[in-house]
């Protein structure tokens, strides 16, 4: 398939950039990422791999759409840590701490 990232085109195969990842480890998932095998790797980290570019040339979303077409698993935003979040953690430190709480 043939795609443009960074105003380069390329042609890319399924097989080829599951070649291309082959032993590379994933980085820690912050943003967008893509899954290909059993692994799931910042959408970054496989735009630099598979065209060779730095990743300040290009966007997050010009990778997800050649990834998607290529038939991979593609998502936008990393997945839920908890359900309580940073926030939520806030009442328990101050108490931890021995803050007093205002109610």
């Amino acid at each position: 398939m043939r795609c443009v990232i960074a105003r380069f085109p390329f042609d890319l195969t399924k097989s080829g950039v599951l070649e291309s990842m082959k032993g590379v480890a994933p980085e820690p998932v912050t943003g967008a990422s893509v899954t290909i095998g059993r692994r799931t790797y910042p959408v970054k980290q496989v735009g630099q791999i598979i065209t060779g570019q730095d990743r300040r040339d290009f966007s997050a979303g010009e990778v997800l759409r050649a990834m998607a077409r290529l038939g991979f698993t593609c998502h936008t935003a990393p997945p839920a840590a908890g359900a309580t979040g940073l926030l939520g953690l806030l009442p328990q430190e101050s108490a931890l701490l021995g803050a007093r709480r205002n109610t």
